[in-house]
Order: C-alpha cells, then structure tokens, then sequence
C-alpha cells in the first residue's frame, strides 16, 4: 500500500506537523536525581533528526512528594530540572523537530528500588494500589487540589520553556486513571461514585486548571487507556455510549487530542464494529486521536520487557485505517527506541533496513 496518508500534514492549533508519526512517551530512567541530562537532550534531538513530526517525552513528575517511584525518572519542576528541559527543547527545535513533555504522577504504584523511597505519602483516591490491595492512605481533599494545581504548574513552565504543547498522562493505573477505575476509586465524596464520569471530575479539574494556565491556543494531549498496568483486562467503558460519557466531559474541559493506548492498535474496542479505541473516540468526541500499541512491529510491549524480541512488521493495516481517517496521528515507540531513523526508512522504501526490537535496547541511550 501507499506510505503517502503517513507523510500528510496535519494542524494543530498553532501547529503544523509535517506528517502523522509522533515518538510515544517511553520511560528511560536516565536522569540521575530526577535531572534530564545531555545524553537525554541528544537522544531525543536525534529522533527529531529522524523526521518524527511530535516527540512526546517520557513521563516527567508533577510537584507533589511521590509523584515519581523511580529516582532516575525526571521531574518536571525545580530550577535545575526546567533548566535542564530547555536545553532538551532546544536541542529538539535545533534539528527541527517539536516536542510535548507528558506530565506524571505515579499515584500508589509502589518503587521497585531498594535502596530509595519517595520523600512523602503515595498519592491515590483510596488508598487502594489495585481492587482490594490497600496501600497508603486517601488523598485529601486538599491534596487533591494541590496535585491539579502541580499539574497546571508544570505546564505552564511547559510553555513558557518552549515546548510546543504538552501531554497528561491519564492512562495504565498512575493516579488520574486510579481515580477513573472504580476498582482504585472507592470514594464517596464528589471525586469518586459508581458512574465514570463522576470518577472524571479529577481529571476535568486538572484539564481545566491547565487550561486556564497556558491559554487556549497550546495544545493539550490526555493519554488514556482501557487496560491497566495492574489488570490488563480491565474495561473502564463496555460501550460506546460509555465511552462518550468519559470522555466528552474531559474534551469540554480543554482537551484538544486523546491519545488512546491499546497494546495492539489493530485490535477493534466494542463488538460490532472494527474501529479501534483511537477510532471510537474520535468519532464520539469529535477531536483528534492518536493510536498507539505494537505499531510497526510483530510483538507487543509488555512481553518485551519479560525480554522477547519483536520483528519489523507490515504497516498495511495502518495505512488502511489512516486512509479512512478513523484516527489522525501514529504513536511509535519501540521501533524509534530501537532506531532513530526508523521514519526516514520507512519514508525511503527501505524496508529491509528496519530493524527487530531487541530488550538490549532498553538498556542505553542509543
């Protein structure tokens, strides 16, 4: 099939991106101390030399105590850590590429680190790290408001940093998605409740508050998803009409792009149709989408980091469903970490050039 609908501008608000392949944020852990260094700024300026049109970064930490499990994750507020993500920014704009931060917090999923815990309280709904794991305590309702205005700061900063737009991370079981899924949310005051779109009042006031704090005109991506980290077959909405009521409330409060994670793009969200979860939200909320999961490649993500290798894989279906406009844009990940020059292959023919994924890749800054 025809590569061209993968090479066709699209407009974002103030932006133009050049084609439809943005780098998908993929955790790193190669900031000591939370502080992105230079192999950080020239591993994502050589994906921007690579022609991706958008790279999103990997999760950065909002500024709440525990809103990182992992010391090597960098934040996204302090004098030395914005002063680092300029220079990441300006490295990506030398080479011509944009670049949005997608903002974090953990919520209560624990670190995996021996020697290191977060200097305060894990932040979740409920206390609850997964249904019927209790861990920690629930969040206040002034903690509450204190991680939306964490959020709203760090995008602010995002902005006045250079950055092009910016991404919240509401997505696999961190905290905005605990307070989506009822299995995490048991709350019974006005931030939880039996119906999704009650458990969406975080989300909406954080989506609000950024909104207020970059204006209208900067892009603002959600990354959401169905399945979590901590159940992959979880289904927060069993159907379209389910799907509109969670998500329609978060695009009226300023989301201009929902990024939509699937493990398996091709892989159709409700019974009846073959629309992804990319695919039906944007037809319910009639803003852009992104869709990511396995783009590119023979295997999936959590398998590789039980170490499978993944081969290069047709991106036919792909094209047929950008051909179609059941989404707009095309998160890669694996295949970019793999490659930085995996888009520029892929735009000349060269086909048996691409390269497997292997686990090794995980390992450096390549």
């Amino acid at each position: 099939m025809s590569i061209d609908v993968l090479f066709r501008p699209f407009k974002l608000k103030g932006l133009t991106l050049p084609n439809r392949v943005v780098m998908a944020p993929m955790t790193r852990s190669f900031s000591p101390g939370g502080i992105a260094t230079e192999a950080v700024a020239q591993y994502y300026r050589r994906r921007a030399e690579g022609r991706v049109s958008l790279i999103i970064s990997e999760g950065t930490g909002v500024d709440r105590p525990a809103s990182l499990n992992d010391p090597n994750v960098p934040r996204f507020h302090g004098e030395k850590e914005l002063a680092a993500w300029r220079r990441v920014v300006d490295e990506v704009h030398a080479a011509g590429g944009l670049m949005a931060p997608q903002l974090w917090h953990v919520g209560c999923v624990r670190t995996s680190a021996k020697d290191w815990s977060p200097p305060g309280a894990y932040d979740s709904p409920s206390g609850l790290s997964r249904p019927g794991k209790r861990f920690g305590e629930p969040m206040s309702e002034e903690d509450i408001a204190d991680a939306v205005r964490a959020f709203a700061d760090a995008a602010l900063a995002a902005k006045r940093l250079g950055f092009d737009a910016v991404e919240l991370h509401g997505a696999h079981g961190y905290l905005i998605d605990q307070f989506f899924w009822d299995g995490t949310n048991r709350r019974e005051d006005a931030y939880g409740g039996k119906d999704l779109p009650g458990r969406a009042r975080f989300a909406a006031e954080i989506v609000h508050a950024v909104r207020r704090a970059v204006g209208e005109e900067f892009p603002i991506m959600l990354r959401v998803s169905q399945w979590k980290q901590q159940d992959f077959a979880v289904k927060l909405a069993e159907t379209p009409r389910a799907l509109e009521a969670w998500l329609k409330p978060l695009v009226d409060a300023g989301v201009d792009v929902l990024h939509c994670s699937q493990r398996r793009f091709w892989e159709p969200e409700f019974e009846a149709s073959d629309l992804n979860f990319a695919g039906w939200a944007k037809k319910l909320t009639g803003v852009p989408t992104i869709t990511v999961g396995s783009v590119g490649l023979t295997g999936e993500f959590v398998a590789a980091f039980g170490g499978e290798s993944s081969q290069p894989a047709s991106l036919d279906e792909l094209i047929r469903r950008l051909e179609r406009d059941e989404f707009d844009l095309v998160a890669v990940g694996r295949a970019l970490l793999q490659d930085p020059q995996w888009l520029v292959k892929v735009r000349d023919g060269r086909l048996d050039e691409l390269m497997p994924f292997e686990k090794n890749a995980l390992a450096a800054l390549s």
